[in-house]
């Protein structure tokens, strides 16, 4: 599945994605925006492996399995664009908030914001279609979650 998925990212315009392509993506997403600031934090691997399971429904063994595929995938792929190009077309416009509210949660993993992934942020929310307002109000929103 991991060759095919590459395969997909690799061609010009790849073809529509299963579901869990999609969501192996978003994974891969997740750990892109975690390794952003060089630092792959076990707090960042653990956010990822929570979000997984609430998400997903997942247990721990399967989400972790999919966030080990995501590791992988994230470290052959060729760029965020593709990344974010196949979840903006397989997940609906009114629940991309909640994609940036689950990557503003793993920035925020290891109580610290660093440039890069500020930078890696605007970046994706943009790709993503989603305004900087809206990627704004999902940080809050993790923000008051954090801090309860």
């Amino acid at each position: 599945m991991l060759a095919d998925i590459l395969a997909a990212f690799r061609a010009p315009a790849p073809d529509r994605l299963t579901n869990d392509d999609a969501r192996l993506a978003l994974t891969a997403l997740l750990v892109r925006v975690a390794r952003a600031d060089h630092d792959y934090a076990e707090a960042e691997r653990r956010v990822i492996l929570r979000l997984l399971m609430e998400r997903y429904g997942l247990s721990e063994a399967a989400a972790a399995a999919l966030r080990a595929e995501a590791e992988a995938l994230e470290s052959q792929a060729p760029d965020t664009v593709r990344f974010t190009r196949v979840v903006k077309e397989t997940v609906p416009y009114e629940h991309r908030e909640t994609v940036i509210e689950a990557l503003w949660s793993v920035v925020l993993a290891d109580d610290r914001r660093d440039h890069d992934e500020d930078g890696f942020m605007r970046l994706v929310v943009s790709l993503l279609g989603v305004n900087d307002r809206d990627s704004g109000l999902a940080r809050q929103r993790v923000q008051a979650k954090l801090s309860k």
